[in-house]
């Protein structure tokens, strides 16, 4: 875990959705000024965000950069056991790629700030 700590001095966007993320970088002006997200003006405009995919066998955390030409994994880890009991109490057991849970943001939150 101590690699994560090399993106702590990252902007994180630790509310960004993987479905904002969508809206803001693939579907440019589908957002509004006045959103929690200010709409994407350039290709210089970048995001870190963290998802939970849970295509696999076991949920994992992904740190996600994105622009509005790429989106690359920068880290991955699969989730301790607790902090994955708890994401599938909190969010569900539906396969997919989701916004990480409170307990999953403040699992990532100790590690990434030390």
């Amino acid at each position: 875990m101590a690699e994560l700590l090399k993106y702590s001095e990252l902007p994180i966007d630790w509310d960004l959705s993987p479905e904002e993320a969508v809206t803001l970088y693939l579907e440019w002006g589908n957002n509004n000024w006045r959103g929690a997200h200010r709409p994407v003006r350039s290709k210089k405009d970048v995001s870190f965000y963290f998802v939970v995919d849970t295509w696999g066998e076991k949920p994992k955390a992904v740190l996600i950069k994105r622009n509005s030409e790429d989106t690359e994994e920068l880290w991955q880890t699969p989730l301790p056991e607790d902090v994955a009991t708890a994401y599938e109490r909190e969010g569900g057991k539906t396969r997919g790629v989701s916004a990480p849970t409170e307990t999953v943001r403040n699992w990532l939150r100790a590690r990434v700030e030390g």
